[in-house]
């Protein structure tokens, strides 16, 4: 919208927050770093750009899906509202670390285990959405963030479920058949024809994608266009990860190349039987893993969708 403004360093929000400067800003809107003026504690603050009813819907329903997560590999929300122009924004935790774009820039490509480990953890938050009804519809290493915890431990957690889908269970759909949300080099073939006609299976294709680019440095589908990207993923086979990393053993590049299947039906049914195919590469840390997915799945829904409080 042409009339916003990206609230200054000082100003209140909902008179609560006072912003300490911009962490970022995109097409969409733009993310605050704020500290709460009663309590002093640090807090992140994301404010919508674009102002439509569906796009405010959609900003809306993100928060209402991220607040009712519980996993420890999702970024807490605590509170939404609106500015006093109407821009809709949401809170949440202030993380500090850098995301796995910015790791792979710096490093290049990833030992075995540490790219496993992450993928193993981004696993386990998508299990819940999963059976929440949510589908992410956006997994990339840029939304996979390394947070650092209290004496220096590190935890993956997945970010911006702003393009999730969520089924007419969990809520009201806004998506039309003819969208098309997400990033290319990281969308599965059917979400690319229909944004809103996707499962679990397109998380599970973008994570056998981010996986392939830990492991290689780059994407399998890496074209110079969004056009040429596009072609690659709908019509021409992914590359081996062995030939980027020939210590890559047999067993895991198929697991890769299942997740990679054009066809849906063909790819991992779920997080579980990825999990289960992929848990053994991964580090103890995520021993029990399948378990716990497992458990998540079988829950009730009123449970798995109770609020944080």
């Amino acid at each position: 919208m042409s009339d916003f403004t990206v609230p200054a360093s000082g100003d209140v929000i909902a008179g609560r927050s006072s912003v300490e400067g911009v962490i970022g800003t995109g097409g969409m809107g733009v993310v605050l770093a704020a500290v709460h003026a009663e309590l002093g504690h640090h807090v992140a603050i994301k404010v919508l750009r674009q102002r439509s009813p569906a796009s405010v819907e959609r900003f809306r329903r993100e928060a209402r899906v991220v607040a009712k997560l519980q996993s420890e590999h999702v970024a807490r929300v605590t509170d939404f509202g609106q500015l006093d122009d109407g821009s809709p924004f949401v809170v949440m935790d202030l993380l500090e670390g850098r995301d796995l774009e910015e790791e792979l820039r710096e490093r290049g490509p990833l030992p075995v285990t540490e790219a496993v480990d992450h993928v193993l953890s981004a696993c386990e938050a998508l299990a819940e959405a999963h059976a929440s009804g949510i589908v992410h519809r956006d997994i990339k290493p840029k939304n996979l963030f390394l947070a650092r915890g209290v004496g220096g431990k590190t935890v993956l957690k997945v970010l911006d479920f702003g393009l999730a889908k969520v089924d007419p269970l969990a809520g009201a759909s806004v998506t039309r058949t003819e969208d098309i949300f997400g990033s290319p080099a990281y969308m599965a073939p059917e979400q690319m024809k229909s944004a809103r006609d996707v499962d679990a299976r397109a998380d599970i294709w973008a994570l056998g994608v981010t996986l392939f680019e830990l492991l290689a440095g780059k994407p399998p589908f890496d074209a110079g266009s969004v056009p040429e990207t596009c072609a690659l993923v709908l019509r021409e086979p992914a590359p081996s990860i062995r030939i980027a990393r020939p210590d890559v053993g047999g067993v895991l590049a198929r697991v890769i190349e299942r997740c990679l299947e054009k066809d849906p039906n063909a790819r991992f049914s779920s997080i579980l039987s990825l999990v289960q195919r992929l848990e053994t590469f991964g580090s103890p840390q995520h021993e029990g893993l399948a378990k716990r997915v497992e458990a998540i799945a079988a829950m009730p829904r009123s449970e798995r969708l109770r609020p944080i409080t």
